[in-house]
């Protein structure tokens, strides 16, 4: 660790303790408020790292501190004895189904889990830990998001440069997770997806031998997590998705996504085959309802609407420029052969910066007509001023 790095996390610990110099009492309110108000034991990690993440974030934390430090707090956090936050249970509104389920208040456990963040902190501040050096160097992210035209925000991205200290891999392999979920009929199914897949991708068996699957397993993971909690407090929204882990050991780049068609002719032949049929209202839609036919949620259509996702990995060569993830609110009016000139075209007029690029391209998707949310995350695989060289110089010869 540099000295510039243990300056400013010591400087962020001083702060960090000086605003949580004395532990939350049970009636005080939390910093951050919770996703939800109940969570099954299988979501208490989720949730609160979410919420770590979060409040350690509006405090300007680094990145690699935030990370670490929300991996420590929930390791003590779910080592403790949680049943005094157990809900007491509802006969009458338990389905039968959900008989073994556990509900917790999520107040009281965040409360608990931010009271273990400030033991972190405190420690630390008295002895920082190494920090496990990366081998690659950080990678520029430019993202993007908007409501446009949309009456609400449905869209969720996350950006997880550091999975493996958020979780406390040590398997020799650096990895990292972004992804971006579109949401239809609510903003549930996104935010639900957007908290708990990369949680469960980290406890696949298979994440290092087989990416892939590890992801198909944790988009079906999460989507029968997630219709428990729809039963129980009665969504009915859906979200698609692309999530892509980047490792570093290896170069590869594995995407995958959950979205509206794949290849068209075997969705269309799957859905008939399972009793269904494909309409067209407008679009193209599974039984004239959904315009999607794989997603988390939407289970008034499944098992039509699937959570089997489709994944590809990628060996990268060295050679590429960027990866960018976006919504359909992009796609929908620009094709992906348009996107090469379009971030060339932000990087001129940035003079090379990457940083605002995912504002340019949510920008010339409006203008090119989208009324959706629209949300763009690029993530630079080359430095940009680079990319912007090497174009020039190419034009040159």
């Amino acid at each position: 660790m540099g000295m510039n790095e243990q300056d400013g996390a010591q400087s962020f610990l001083k702060s960090f303790v000086e605003e949580f110099a004395n532990p939350l009492g049970q009636d005080d309110p939390l910093p951050v408020n919770p996703l939800s108000r109940t969570v099954t034991l299988e979501e208490v990690k989720g949730e609160s790292l979410d919420l770590g993440l979060r409040l350690l974030s509006s405090r300007k934390a680094p990145g690699w501190l935030s990370t670490s430090m929300c991996h420590a707090a929930v390791t003590e956090l779910l080592k403790d004895d949680l049943s005094p936050f157990h809900c007491p249970k509802d006969p009458e509104q338990q389905q039968e189904a959900e008989a073994e389920v556990v509900l917790l208040q999520s107040e009281p456990v965040q409360r608990l889990f931010i009271n273990k963040l400030r033991e972190v902190g405190v420690a630390w501040q008295k002895q920082l830990p190494n920090r496990t050096p990366r081998s690659s160097r950080s990678r520029l992210c430019s993202v993007h998001a908007i409501r446009n035209t949309r009456r609400k925000m449905e869209d969720r991205h996350v950006l997880l440069p550091e999975f493996n200290q958020l979780f406390g891999l040590q398997d020799g392999v650096e990895r990292e997770y972004y992804a971006v979920f579109d949401g239809h009929g609510g903003v549930d199914a996104a935010t639900y997806s957007s908290t708990h897949l990369h949680v469960i991708l980290s406890q696949q068996e298979v994440l290092k031998s087989d990416t892939s699957t590890a992801f198909k397993k944790s988009f079906i993971q999460t989507d029968d997590m997630f219709r428990i909690k729809a039963r129980r407090e009665r969504m009915r929204s859906g979200s698609t998705g692309v999530a892509m882990l980047l490792a570093a050991l290896t170069f590869t780049d594995t995407l995958t996504w959950l979205g509206a068609w794949g290849d068209a002719l075997d969705e269309k032949k799957r859905i008939e085959d399972l009793g269904g049929c494909i309409a067209f209202m407008g679009c193209w839609r599974v039984n004239g309802t959904y315009a999607v036919s794989r997603a988390i949620g939407d289970f008034d259509q499944k098992p039509y609407v699937s959570n089997a996702a489709d994944c590809s990995s990628v060996q990268l060569s060295g050679d590429e420029d960027y990866v960018l993830l976006a919504c359909d609110g992009f796609f929908d009016v620009l094709r992906p052969a348009d996107v090469p000139a379009l971030v060339l075209e932000a990087l001129r007029e940035a003079g090379g910066s990457g940083e605002d690029v995912a504002q340019s391209l949510v920008a010339q998707a409006k203008a090119a007509g989208s009324s959706d949310n629209i949300t763009v995350l690029l993530v630079f695989l080359r430095e940009p001023r680079d990319l912007l060289l090497s174009e020039i110089t190419a034009g040159q010869v």
